[in-house]
């Protein structure tokens, strides 16, 4: 029998031999297999009044020795459904079921009683009554001499992280100070904590209590999925699991708890596991690997409130991509800023971390130096000696690793910021931009626009801070003056050019295309087709690869595979919320044949973008002629990039129509603009001499050959006969100054390309150069 009770062939043909003995009124007693036992239940289960049925199932306890796990679950199936008809007062039909699962080891009880508790307290509670007490105590492992039998007694080993409580804090967990705590954290299945469990765990709490709740929380921040198989599992159940609910409930209770610890790690903790908890397997996705914990620390971290809190809810805002997530930090950030008087934004903007760094970016103490990429030196040198301070090393290295996540989110918040065209007044840009060490990183290298005015970087002159153009003209706006982030959407192509030559001239780097930026206007075909854009469609992506790059830009919803055809799975549809109420659609489809080339699996490999549309607060379609012009550009900008960097055309082996249009054909408006950075770059090298730029193609003079790299795909073509060079890329052109930092880094590929082929003859990989050939006489290159 399996665990659901159902019974095999073989199985059904021993039934009816010990059917006809019972009728035939042979003794039973020679009969000690289990599924004598479950023939036993099973017609006891069906006629409890028949003679000698009660008599039957004594014997099956009293000469049943062994059960195997699948079998004690059937019998606990069989009985749960029997008890629909049963009188509730009559015990004798849990015999077998409690006799059998007694004969198992703990590990394999839990496995037997897996669903008993929750199915027998919902469903059929009046019997759960009677068998509460006897399935407890089959569940309780002798906690003598054992503190992982305490702890494995409140969490089952049925992941990862429950084994290394029940191992590495076993002692601590099990302690008399904590283990009634533990215990208690284990009820909280509810939504949010009660007055009632809150006022319960404070009569808890001590210093050994609170100190492992901190350790424990720590390491669930630092934990990730993996392949996992529970013990006395088979390979069916082995899988990618982050935690189990057993293991969860007992967290979230640890988390509920810090409501009522006052130290001053608990916010960045709760952050921590808030990020963890919030974003998806792998890091990324619209899915959350434990929406119940996210939501726990995010709650925590709301009933706390203050300031403080709302560094970490930033956090949590630029990585996690559930909406439900999202929808709570929002709620919590309006609370917190309605309390303040402040928008959330400016609330943000307020409540940004210095980490103790100096304005330059640094801090330096006994010697030691902490740099705002995290970076830990000693007077200079990488090496730390042993005579330094560990207590300050300690808090130098734990706060190099608080600016590792606290940098991105801000960069994320300001690039948000350029995008919807926020306005400060120039005082708030100084004093919460430009000033602080953390955002003025990002802040000092962009340009920044007075409204309806002129255009500078800030500079700062006798302490104040003032703007300057291309041409060096100072701009000294009045603390009042609206500002904002300067976009070349709104700016004529001279300026736009004006700004690229200058930020080569001084060689700025700025944390996000700005001054290069993409810019996609309405074109020609699109004013034609009026509500949609085929501008990206009819790509072939990396799934995958372009799921999770649309997810970390905000896009929802892609889900494709082939697990449901039926149900829709080979198509799907990308959302992002826009400003003003507005929300672009972009569908996808699994194209022909995607079943057989993914290996009749259910993961999807390759996906076909369709159309870009957009829909209005009310679900209706807005043409795209009304939708803002920013907003439609960065929407575009989104999904160039998906292409850009996922497509199929980027493979260096890659081979069909598609690869060959997309990796020689006509550029998209992101590789224009790197074309255009190119042509800033290209005098600068010490391949200049050597490279030559056309519309679609850089070509690179080489002693061997000519050489013709397509700008948008990196591949490359050898003169004269335009033979593919497979060149898979190895790094980026880390010498050369690149005037932003370009999500793909197809720039960086394309340079290094260029320095190595330029020097072929001193290529001395043999996979390039049985490809290269021998020289060719550049007289008949064309």
């Amino acid at each position: 029998m399996d665990t659901w009770g159902r019974l095999s062939q073989a199985d059904e043909e021993e039934f009816a031999r010990l059917d006809r003995a019972f009728e035939a009124g042979e003794p039973m007693t020679g009969e000690h297999g289990e599924i004598f036992g479950v023939w036993a239940l099973d017609r006891f289960c069906a006629d409890p009044a028949g003679p000698r049925r009660r008599e039957m199932l004594q014997q099956v306890v009293e000469d049943v020795p062994a059960w195997s796990g699948d079998t004690v679950s059937g019998l606990w199936s069989m009985v749960h459904g029997a008890t629909r008809t049963w009188p509730q007062d009559d015990t004798d039909l849990y015999l077998v079921p409690l006799a059998a699962t007694s004969s198992l080891s703990f590990p394999e009880r839990r496995i037997a009683l897996e669903h008993v508790p929750h199915d027998f307290s919902k469903y059929r509670y009046s019997e759960w009554k009677i068998l509460r007490g006897p399935v407890t105590e089959l569940l309780t492992e002798p906690e003598a001499g054992d503190p992982g039998a305490a702890v494995r007694n409140v969490i089952w080993e049925e992941d990862p992280f429950a084994i290394r409580l029940a191992t590495d804090f076993a002692s601590r967990l099990a302690s008399s100070e904590v283990l009634p705590l533990l215990r208690h954290c284990a009820t909280a299945t509810a939504s949010k904590p009660s007055p009632t469990w809150l006022k319960r765990t404070a009569g808890l709490l001590n210093e050994p209590a609170v100190e492992v709740i901190r350790d424990v929380l720590r390491q669930l921040a630092a934990h990730r999925e993996a392949t996992f198989r529970p013990p006395h599992r088979d390979e069916r159940w082995t899988g990618v699991v982050f935690l189990r609910r057993r293991t969860a409930v007992p967290l979230r209770g640890m988390v509920w708890a810090c409501e009522l610890i006052h130290e001053p790690w608990v916010t960045t903790v709760l952050g921590d596991v808030a990020v963890t908890c919030g974003t998806g397997v792998g890091g990324s996705g619209a899915n959350a690997r434990s929406e119940m914990l996210a939501n726990a620390a995010t709650g925590v971290l709301a009933r706390r409130g203050g300031l403080d809190v709302v560094a970490q809810l930033a956090r949590v805002q630029a990585k996690v991509r559930k909406k439900t997530i999202l929808a709570a930090v929002s709620r919590t950030l309006e609370a917190v800023a309605e309390r303040t008087g402040l928008s959330p934004e400016r609330l943000l903007d307020r409540t940004v971390p210095t980490f103790g760094l100096d304005p330059d970016g640094t801090r330096t103490e006994q010697g030691l130096r902490l740099s705002l990429d995290g970076t830990i030196t000693y007077e200079g040198r990488r090496t730390i000696p042993k005579t330094v301070d560990r207590d300050l090393l300690t808090e130098f290295k734990a706060t190099a690793k608080e600016l590792k996540k606290a940098l991105p989110a801000e960069r994320f918040r300001i690039e948000r910021a350029l995008a919807t065209e926020r306005i400060w007044r120039w005082h708030e840009v100084c004093e919460f931009f430009l000033d602080p060490p953390v955002t003025g990183s990002f802040a000092r290298a962009l340009i920044w626009e007075i409204l309806q005015g002129p255009a500078g970087l800030p500079v700062q002159v006798d302490g104040a801070w003032e703007l300057t153009d291309p041409a060096g003209r100072r701009i000294q706006p009045r603390p009042d003056t609206p500002v904002l982030l300067w976009h070349p959407i709104s700016h004529s192509a001279d300026e736009v050019r004006a700004w690229r030559d200058h930020l080569m001239e001084i060689g700025l780097r700025q944390p996000f295309k700005q001054a290069f930026r993409e810019v996609y206007l309405l074109t020609p075909a699109e004013e034609e087709t009026r509500d949609h854009s085929r501008r990206v469609a009819g790509h072939l992506l990396r799934y995958g690869q372009a799921k999770a790059l649309l997810t970390d830009r905000g896009w929802t919803g892609l889900s494709l595979g082939h697990w449901g055809w039926v149900y829709g799975s080979g198509q799907a549809e990308a959302t992002k919320e826009l400003p003003g109420g507005l929300t672009a659609h972009w569908d996808f489809h699994l194209g022909e044949g995607s079943y057989e080339r993914d290996g009749y699996g259910n993961t999807a490999s390759i996906c076909v973008s369709g159309v870009i549309r957009f829909t209005d607060a009310a679900g209706g379609r807005v043409p795209l002629a009304e939708v803002p012009a920013l907003t439609l550009s960065d929407t575009l900008r989104d999904a160039d990039l998906a292409v850009g960097v996922t497509s199929t055309g980027l493979e260096p082996e890659g081979h069909g129509e598609y690869w060959e249009s997309y990796g020689f054909g006509d550029l998209t408006e992101s590789a224009h603009v790197r074309r255009d950075a190119l042509t800033r770059l290209l005098p600068r090298l010490a391949i200049a001499d050597r490279c030559t730029l056309t519309d679609r193609f850089l070509h690179v003079r080489g002693d061997l050959r000519t050489y013709k790299i397509h700008l948008g795909s990196g591949n490359i073509l050898m003169e004269p006969n335009d033979a593919y060079l497979c060149i898979v890329p190895s790094g980026g052109a880390d010498q050369v100054f690149l005037p932003f930092e370009e999500d793909g880094g197809m720039l960086s590929v394309i340079l290094s390309k260029a320095f190595l082929l330029a020097a072929d003859t001193a290529i001395d990989d043999p996979s390039i150069t049985r490809q290269i050939g021998p020289p060719v006489s550049h007289g008949s290159e064309r």
